[in-house]
């Protein structure tokens, strides 16, 4: 794909929630997915990035243009990175291909539009018309998190991999300050979850072998969450109801050390597939794909008579997303009218794995910052399923729910400013007469019995990370 179209089309994804800027553009048809890939993506990523950072601007120049107007064959996002490319970037690349004659009818009037612009803003410099959102701040500051994937290898043995590399290992990090303070090719292990490591913002682990080996998981803290708090024991079954991309459902079966069952559900087939070969990467043997609409599953079906845990993280506006432009020009929010049918359809998905008659334990969460997608709809799922209350989890979590009804302290919320991740928020429900203080020990136990730092190697898992690192394609065992 030419690099204009796969800049838009990843673009587009980010917008449609189907991953992280840094996922779509390594995911792209743009290149290879063979492990050594000959073609260069940092200028798919910068030019991804640059054009989501001016996106506002962008689009106001676009649109007293008339450029969608007037080329009506051309997709807005598209648009934007070849407007980008022409005003603020560094001219049309090569040749620039059928673009290049298309745009220049329209240059005279874009870059009149973009001076303009800079009059009304009293501005002189492109980038003082960035608005505060889109200028460095929280979000630039969010580590870099790594999850081992303990199907393949183990912390330790990861750990002894990068220190070969030169990167500096700090043991376990004690509070936020320890991960703030992430420099240079320093690295921790994080503070709550035991096998996350912690690299300083912006390490860019894409090319790594370990991660194209499937031996590590780039995955937010908050993301890894969801599948840690729902805990299920090995050897139970499980339904995934909304799974892709796929990275939750990996962090799933390594819990359950691939033993058991999960029921994998998502209605895009494109999404299906690409989590296909995720979770083929990540050594996953235990969970079973289709391409299905949760809502229409049912409860009664024999197949699913022992699943008593059921993650459900459904579509969101994806306020919360790091990589994720606003929706609307000068607003951090989604209209009300999208956040009404979201939270109906999160409300009704709820309520409907609510209703599987074996199940213990729930786990709803969202990568959404919006009441209405969160603790609106877990009151009112609470109400109408009254066999079901929330567990109280990681009480010194410094990021509670809303205090919008009676519990809510009994929900996460996570972000960039108070908990250096991403946007999130998580409820843990549970049936009521199965929320015993054994239960919610178990639902602490991350908390209250970390694992101590990785300190000895084990001969044959360090043999295992040096194989995938000779051979980013091989698989390697990790002893159990």
């Amino acid at each position: 794909m030419a690099l204009y179209a796969a800049a838009a089309a990843v673009l587009a994804g980010v917008e449609n929630r189907q991953g992280s800027i840094k996922a779509l553009v390594y995911g792209s048809s743009f290149q290879p997915s063979a492990p050594r890939r000959p073609q260069n993506v940092k200028p798919l990523y910068a030019l991804v990035c640059e054009t989501q950072r001016y996106a506002a601007v962008l689009d106001a120049v676009i649109a007293r243009a008339g450029l969608l107007r007037a080329e009506k064959k051309l997709r807005p996002h598209l648009a934007r990175v070849l407007v980008y490319e022409l005003l603020l970037g560094k001219g049309f690349r090569g040749a620039g291909g059928r673009w290049k004659p298309l745009l220049s009818r329209h240059q005279a009037r874009l870059k009149a539009e973009l001076a303009r612009l800079k009059v009304r803003q009293g501005v002189s410099r492109n980038e003082d018309l960035l608005e505060a959102g889109s200028r460095p701040g929280p979000v630039s500051q969010v580590p870099r998190f790594v999850r081992v994937n303990t199907l393949k290898t183990c912390c330790g043995d990861a750990i002894d991999y990068f220190k070969r590399q030169g990167f500096s290992y700090q043991g376990q990090a004690s509070s936020l300050e320890d991960l703030r303070a992430l420099k240079g090719k320093h690295f921790l292990l994080d503070p709550l979850l035991p096998e996350l490591l912690v690299f300083p913002a912006q390490t860019d682990l894409h090319e790594h072998p370990l991660y194209l080996a499937g031996h590590l998981i780039l995955q937010d803290k908050a993301s890894c969450l969801p599948a840690t708090l729902l805990a299920p024991p090995p050897g139970s079954h499980v339904i995934d109801a909304c799974a892709a991309p796929g990275n939750k459902t990996s962090h799933l079966a390594a819990l359950l050390k691939n033993q058991g069952k999960i029921f994998a559900f998502d209605l895009d087939a494109k999404r299906l597939a690409s989590m296909a070969t995720l979770l083929a990467r990540a050594g996953v043997s235990c969970c079973e794909l289709a391409e299905v609409d949760f809502l229409t599953v049912s409860p009664t079906d024999q197949r699913y008579d022992r699943v008593q845990y059921i993650l459900l993280d459904p579509s969101c506006s994806g306020s919360g997303m790091l990589s994720r432009p606003l929706e609307e020009q000068g607003s951090g929010t989604p209209s009300q009218e999208r956040l009404r049918a979201l939270a109906g359809f999160q409300q009704r998905a709820l309520c409907h794995a609510l209703s599987f008659p074996s199940l213990q334990r729930l786990v709803y969460s969202t990568c959404s910052l919006c009441q209405e997608e969160n603790e609106d709809v877990v009151r009112d799922a609470l109400q109408q399923n009254p066999g079901f209350r929330l567990a109280p989890v990681l009480p010194s979590w410094p990021h509670r729910g809303l205090g919008t009804f009676p519990g809510a302290e009994h929900c996460l919320r996570a972000s960039p400013e108070t908990t250096l991740t991403g946007g999130f928020f998580i409820a843990v429900f549970e049936r009521a007469e199965v929320l015993s203080s054994a239960s919610q020990a178990e639902a602490l136990a991350p908390e209250l019995a970390p694992s101590p730092a990785p300190k000895r190697k084990r001969r044959r898992r360090k043999a295992d990370v040096q194989a995938a690192g000779a051979g980013a394609g091989a698989e390697a065992t990790c002893g159990k």
